[in-house]
């Protein structure tokens, strides 16, 4: 028997929806520039690519699982999609819905987008960003679809479509691949890859990388500077150990990296004294990178607190590194009295 078999149970649903939505957001994704000049506005890419994708998955979920396991806490809703002034981009995202179910109706999208509205509340629930990347997915790079799956508080199971990320680790970032890759986790199984976004595909387990204080320091960065405090990054990192070439790239898919060995630590440093993060920003990347030997925890060591409704209220920044350089990193923190805007 496959180690993969003893998944969370709700594992096989979450891949599929998953998998399905990263073939419809990489076609949204391939056709920027027409839906931009049909809807006369630059960001309805990304706009039709969040409805599409959190409609899609709240379908797919639908189809398989128990009214009990289909509570979702996600990032849009329909309200404005009803306007209209928004017309065509709700033509857009039932197009794009209907290159995956051709049968489904305006009614039955929007009303899959309103049903991901849960407060976060219950024993057990999911935490969907559809598109988490906004500004790499317009650049045409990278991005991710991030599922948790949330009880009792804790992070239990996780899929990520990271479709523009290359299995091959020598291939560079920049340069998209077009299979993509996804990972699944849950808790106590490992952390798997999926080459090519397919959930048929042999699963590949991942595991992060062995801390080596003598080697080059190898960290994911954000593209967008206001994701993270770089300069206080920077001093940390320096006062760490030497520096090597950081990996740049948006979305969760730099926990992927973490988890995969490609980079040994991603720093989100608090940027605001106001600002406080979602669930759906790191509940599937933090699985997936806790499974595969990381950890994470925010700027003061203390684990991420899912307790609370959609947002990570008792935590401020977010610390995922390997095991060694992680208990480094906090204690540098604390040393340099950084990282508390």
């Amino acid at each position: 028997m496959s180690e993969f078999t003893a998944q969370h149970r709700l594992i096989p649903a979450a891949l599929e929806a998953v998998c399905t939505a990263c073939a419809v957001a990489r076609a949204v994704q391939a056709n920027l520039e027409e839906l931009r000049q049909v809807t006369k506005d630059d960001r309805s890419p990304v706009t039709v690519a969040d409805y599409a994708v959190q409609a899609i998955i709240a379908l797919s979920l639908a189809e398989h699982l128990a009214q009990a396991d289909l509570h979702i806490v996600g990032e849009e809703d329909a309200a404005i999609l009803r306007t209209d002034e928004q017309s065509l981009i709700r033509k857009a995202v039932l197009q794009a819905v209907q290159t995956w179910k051709p049968q489904t109706t305006e009614s039955e999208m929007l009303d899959a987008l309103d049903s991901c509205n849960h407060d976060g509340s219950s024993d057990g629930y999911w935490a969907l960003d559809p598109i988490d990347g906004t500004k790499g997915f317009l650049r045409g790079q990278h991005y991710a679809i991030a599922l948790g799956r949330i009880e009792h508080g804790e992070v239990v199971a996780g899929v990520m479509g990271c479709p523009n990320l290359s299995t091959d680790q020598s291939h560079p970032l920049h340069q998209n691949d077009p299979e993509g890759v996804v990972y699944a986790a849950s808790k106590g199984a490992g952390a798997w890859e999926f080459a090519h976004c397919d959930q048929s595909a042999a699963p590949m387990r991942i595991i992060a990388s062995i801390y080596d204080p003598d080697s080059p320091l190898r960290f994911c960065e954000s593209a967008e500077k206001a994701h993270s405090n770089r300069g206080d990054s920077g001093r940390i990192i320096d006062n760490i150990g030497i520096e090597g070439e950081p990996s740049r790239l948006d979305s969760q898919c730099k926990y992927s990296l973490v988890a995969r060995g490609q980079a040994d630590g991603y720093l989100r440093l608090p940027t605001s004294k106001v600002y406080v993060e979602k669930i759906w920003d790191h509940a599937a990347g933090l699985c997936i990178a806790q499974e595969a030997g990381a950890i994470v925890s925010d700027v003061t060591g203390k684990p991420l607190d899912f307790t609370h409704g959609a947002r990570l209220e008792e935590n401020s920044g977010v610390i995922c590194a390997i095991d060694g350089l992680h208990q480094r990193i906090i204690a540098t923190i604390d040393e340099l009295a950084i990282a508390q805007p």
